[in-house]
């Protein structure tokens, strides 16, 4: 089945990523990478230019836009290279990835249930909140496909 190899793949990289949980650790100084490490080395803007094979006033424009957030990954790449760095690049979900989908899904089945019991209602064939946990599940279980989940925001 399709939905747990889905599922399987997100334990998996639920799994790796933990490791980079807390990504406080990994946030960025003011200044950037490039810029805090070059200092950190006694490092000056032209001599990191002529490791990379750029003027120092592209040093300065590459310390800049990282710290604005606006460098390209390659850009990035080449000035690590030229620290002795490697660069590392990540997207680390805030939650886990399981805990994205079963959201989704639950919101979506709740926001359906809700819609339908609204129309029941208005035809006086109100269903009982008691069970409503239990066909949540149901409608999530029976009704959602993960392809279905992204369809809309």
């Amino acid at each position: 089945m399709k939905s747990d190899t889905h599922k399987r793949a997100r334990l998996r990289l639920d799994e790796r990523l933990q490791a980079l949980q807390p990504i406080d650790r990994f946030r960025a100084p003011p200044k950037g990478w490039v810029r805090a490490l070059r200092d950190a080395l006694g490092m000056t803007g032209a001599q990191l230019g002529a490791r990379i094979g750029v003027r120092p006033q592209t040093i300065e424009s590459i310390e800049k836009s990282e710290a604005a957030g606006t460098i390209q990954l390659n850009t990035l790449r080449r000035a690590a290279e030229a620290l002795d760095c490697t660069l590392v690049y990540a997207l680390v979900p805030n939650s886990s990835l399981q805990a994205v989908v079963e959201a989704r899904a639950r919101k979506i089945a709740i926001r359906e249930l809700q819609r339908v019991a609204h129309t029941m209602r208005l035809e006086a064939q109100g269903t009982e909140n008691a069970d409503f946990e239990a066909r949540v599940q149901a409608y999530i279980r029976d009704k959602l496909s993960e392809r279905d989940l992204w369809n809309e925001t």
